[in-house]
């Protein structure tokens, strides 16, 4: 059974630095396209950064310079760097798995991130 597990949320002031952190469990981490998605109160889920299976690296503009994406597939981990914070970035953080070929879509249970002002 695939499994998500994120951490590293928690409470920062506005211009700090957070590091969210996923594992994985149950599947063949290396061939899943992952990614980083946020869901603020009252608002869709948004992508937030995604790595692929192939190395390649996309962030949504409104991250685009703050935020780094990594993965270690020797460690079955993904990774967002998520530096200077604005209050706007405040939202749960889920980490995703996906992989084409099957449909296969996995989510973590998130993770909250809070910037104050």
């Amino acid at each position: 059974q695939v499994q998500l597990v994120e951490s590293g949320g928690g409470l920062v002031q506005a211009g700090g630095s957070l590091r969210l952190s996923c594992t994985g469990s149950g599947m063949t981490f290396g061939i899943y396209d992952m990614g980083w998605y946020r869901q603020a109160p009252g608002k869709q889920r948004e992508l937030v950064a995604t790595a692929g299976r192939g190395g390649s690296s996309t962030y949504a503009d409104s991250v685009k310079g703050r935020f780094t994406i990594s993965r270690d597939n020797a460690k079955n981990t993904v990774s967002l760097q998520m530096n200077s914070l604005k209050p706007e970035d405040t939202a749960v953080y889920y980490c995703n798995a996906k992989y084409t070929p099957n449909d296969a879509n996995y989510w973590g249970q998130g993770t909250q991130v809070t910037v104050s002002s």
